[in-house]
């Protein structure tokens, strides 16, 4: 099983930016936290962050034929772009969206998900470990 994680813009910027919302876990938290729960499980994971729009459309169409499932915290980009859903579409690897705070709850604007169109499931919400559940959700789906 091999499995990429896509994070957006701002992701870097964890235990810094608004930890009231997204808590004091770093960046590398957050890696070491996937990377060991994929050791594990015996899952190969491949875990990306960019801020540029471009880079994270062609890490997905980098994945195809790669990647058996992909998680995606697109970050601000999930409520502006058509590119990365296209991206998404195109390569037609399951994947799952993640948010670390509940966008339910937050500003209208972030209620709106351009990517959920190309993702058979969401963890919103739950933290970082949303990615775990994200991940779990994965398996399952390709183990089908």
């Amino acid at each position: 099983m091999r499995i990429l994680v896509l994070n957006g813009p701002n992701i870097n910027m964890l235990g810094i930016r608004e930890p009231a919302i997204y808590g004091d876990e770093t960046y590398d938290d957050l890696c070491g936290k996937i990377e060991r729960y994929c050791n594990e499980k015996k899952i190969q994971v491949e875990i990306y962050q960019s801020n540029h729009e471009g880079d994270l459309v062609d890490k997905i169409q980098a994945a195809h034929g790669k990647a058996d499932g992909i998680v995606i915290n697109a970050a601000a980009y999930t409520h502006t772009s058509i590119a990365i859903l296209d991206a998404l579409r195109a390569v037609n690897i399951p994947a799952v969206e993640v948010h670390i705070s509940n966008t339910d709850e937050r500003e209208e604007f972030r209620r709106q998900s351009y990517l959920s169109a190309a993702c058979f499931d969401e963890v919103i919400g739950e933290g970082t470990t949303g990615y775990l559940k994200a991940i779990d959700k994965i398996v399952a789906e390709v183990s089908k």
